[in-house]
């Protein structure tokens, strides 16, 4: 009899000690008020504050690949391959007309706008890969790195190149002549201040 009565007493001891371990591991001992639930504090400063007046006209989008590679004399030149997909915008900076950049001839609105602007070149790093790298070993992070900066210059280089200015002014022209119009109620026409070119001096 008194063998059973220890084995009952033993499974009623482990069975005590797993409740109370279940409950501390599961925290049911505590006081429930509701459901747990994350708090984050952030302590935000503003830095700056920004006029923005650049309106976007055009934007370029690109796709290259990319070979980049440090050429050594006597060991094996590190290369990194990327394929890369960038953007560029063209833009006007209307925060740099003026009142006197507004003239009115007869029924004619005659209006001088700033230089267009490349105001925006990027690698969209979220489209773009590393396809391959050879002879890197340590300076793997590094060459990828420049193969990057490397390709951004190249997509800035590309817009130039393919007249994004020229693009953006004809777009002022689409986009924004016809609105003037209707607002004015006269016809608009758009300049631009001719750039003098000064010869250096001898």
């Amino acid at each position: 009899m008194k063998p059973l009565l220890h084995i009952l007493l033993l499974v009623v001891l482990v069975f005590g000690i797993i409740s109370i371990w279940e409950m501390f591991r599961t925290r049911r001992w505590l006081p429930s008020f509701g459901e747990d639930h994350p708090e984050t504090t952030h302590a935000v400063v503003l830095k700056e504050i920004q006029t923005l007046g650049k309106l976007e006209l055009v934007k370029y989008n690109f796709k290259d690949v990319v070979e980049h590679e440090i050429v050594r004399p006597w060991m094996p030149n590190p290369k990194a391959i990327l394929i890369v997909q960038g953007e560029a915008t063209g833009c006007l900076d209307l925060t740099k007309i003026k009142v006197s950049d507004v003239n009115t001839e007869q029924d004619t609105l005659v209006i001088y706008l700033p230089e267009p602007e490349l105001c925006n070149y990027k690698i969209d790093h979220s489209k773009s890969k590393v396809y391959n790298t050879e002879f890197a070993l340590l300076e793997e992070a590094n060459l990828v790195q420049d193969a990057f900066k490397e390709a951004e210059k190249q997509i800035q280089k590309s817009a130039l190149d393919m007249g994004i200015l020229e693009q953006t002014k004809q777009n002022a022209d689409k986009i924004l002549r016809p609105l003037l119009e209707k607002i004015a109620k006269k016809n608009v026409v758009f300049r631009y201040r001719m750039k003098a070119t000064l010869a250096p001096l001898r």
